[in-house]
C-alpha cells in the first residue's frame, strides 16, 4: 500500500525528513493493545513496540502512540516487526479524561479529518450527550458530522433532525438506515481517498454495522440491541483503523460508557455559539445571567428562544471543564515538585560521593 492512501501529506514528509536521512521509515498505527501496536506500512502490516529510549522519555500517557498516529519506525520486515522511535506531529487529536479518578488525558484517535458523531433514532437519542461530544470534536481540530442512525426505527425522523439542529449549529446532519439503504451514499461520498474519519457514539448505535457496510465485508462483530430497553450491546472493545476499498480510512471506537471532557477552549464556544452570542448582548460584560437587569440570556429563556435544558447543560459543562483545569494545574505543580525533589536528591548524593 502507498502511504498517501493512509493520509500521508507534505507536512508529514517534511517532519519525517530528518529521520528518513538516518534510515528510518514511517508507518501509521492501526491498533493498540496492551503496549503492542499494529502498524500499516508500505511493506505491509507490522507488529510494533516502543523503543526503550522512547519509553524512558515518555512522561505522560499522551506521549505514547494512539490509533491514527504516524510513527517513526525501524522495520524488521522479515520478522514482520518494528520498533517505534518517535511520533510525528499530530494535526488533530480527539481526547477525553481517562476513566477513573486519575486526572490524565486519553487520546482516542489522532490525525482525524472528520468525526462522525453517531446516535441512533431510538431510545439512544440524546442531544445532551451530543453536546458533550461536539465540544471535544471542535477542540480536536476535526470537522464534526452528526449521523442519525436506525431511521427505520423512528416514526418522526424529521422532528429529531430539527431537535438535533438546535444543538449542532451549522453542523451537517445525515440520517441513515443500513437496513433500508437510506443515506449510505451520502456517508460514502463524505469519505474521500486519503482522508480519515472516526466514528464516535454509545454502544449499539450502529457504528460496526456502518463500517461493515462501507468496507463491503464483516470486519466488526455486530450484536442486536437488547429487547425491552432498546439499548445497544457493547461490541467494539478497542480502537481500530479500517482501510476502505474507496481509499478512505475509518477509525472505530468502543461505545463510550464514560465520556468526561478533557479540555475545551474554542470547543465550548463553537458548540454553544447561540449562548455565547446572547451573552455579548447583556447590559453588563460580567453578567452572570441570573438576576441582572437586561440580561439577554435570561430574556431568551423566558421568550422560549433558548431552551432552559440547553442552558443548564452549558453551565454543567463549564463547571466540569473548570474542575478539570484546576485538577490538571494541581497535578502539574505536584509533578514539577517531585521532579525537582529527585534532581536535588541526585545532586546531594553525587556531591556526597565525591
Amino acid at each position: 500500500m502507498k502511504l498517501d492512501q493512509l493520509g500521508w501529506d507534505s507536512q508529514l514528509e517534511e517532519a519525517f525528513l530528518p529521520y528518513k536521512e538516518t534510515g528510518f521509515t514511517a508507518g501509521r498505527v492501526g491498533l493498540e493493545h496492551k503496549g503492542s501496536y499494529r502498524i500499516f506500512t508500505e511493506t505491509g502490516v507490522l507488529l510494533g513496540e516502543i523503543s526503550g529510549k522512547m519509553r524512558f522519555e515518555s512522561a505522560k500517557r499522551e506521549d505514547f502512540p494512539a490509533v491514527g498516529d504516524w510513527v517513526v519506525i525501524q522495520a524488521r520486515t522479515d520478522e514482520k516487526r518494528a520498533t517505534i522511535h518517535a511520533i510525528l506531529p499530530r494535526k488533530s487529536k480527539f481526547s477525553r479524561k481517562a476513566a477513573g479518578l486519575t486526572t490524565e488525558e486519553q487520546i482516542i484517535a489522532a490525525n482525524v479529518d472528520t468525526l462522525f458523531i453517531v446516535t441512533a433514532l431510538n431510545h439512544d437519542f440524546n442531544p445532551r450527550r451530543v453536546e458533550r461530544f461536539m465540544i471535544m470534536a471542535w477542540e480536536s481540530g476535526a470537522n464534526p458530522v452528526i449521523v442519525l442512525s436506525k431511521a427505520d426505527l423512528c416514526e418522526n425522523p424529521e422532528e429529531k433532525v430539527l431537535e438535533m439542529e438546535s444543538v449542532a449549529l451549522g453542523v451537517p446532519i445525515i440520517v441513515i438506515s443500513v437496513k433500508e439503504n437510506i443515506g449510505l451514499d451520502e456517508i460514502a461520498d463524505s469519505i474521500k481517498p486519503g482522508q480519515t474519519v472516526a466514528l464516535l457514539g454509545s454502544s449499539g448505535v450502529g457504528k460496526s454495522t456502518l463500517i461493515n457496510t462501507l468496507a463491503g465485508e464483516e470486519i466488526q462483530k455486530v450484536q442486536d440491541i437488547r429487547e425491552g430497553d432498546d439499548k445497544g450491546r457493547h461490541t467494539t472493545t478497542h480502537r481500530e483503523m479500517v482501510l476502505l476499498p474507496s481509499g478512505g480510512v475509518l477509525i472505530d471506537t468502543p461505545g463510550m460508557r464514560e465520556f468526561q471532557l478533557w479540555e475545551a477552549g474554542e470547543g465550548l464556544e463553537n458548540s454553544f455559539q447561540d449562548i455565547e452570542s446572547l451573552a455579548e448582548q447583556c447590559l453588563f460584560r460580567d453578567c452572570r445571567h441570573q438576576s441582572e437587569p437586561q440580561c439577554a440570556v435570561q430574556a431568551a429563556i423566558l421568550s422560549g428562544e433558548l431552551d432552559q435544558k440547553r442552558y443548564d447543560s452549558y453551565l454543567k459543562l463549564q463547571k466540569e471543564l473548570a474542575y478539570i483545569e484546576r485538577k490538571t494545574n494541581q497535578k502539574v505543580r505536584l509533578d514539577d515538585k517531585k521532579k525537582w525533589k529527585n534532581i536535588s536528591k541526585f545532586q546531594k548524593n553525587f556531591y556526597k560521593g565525591k
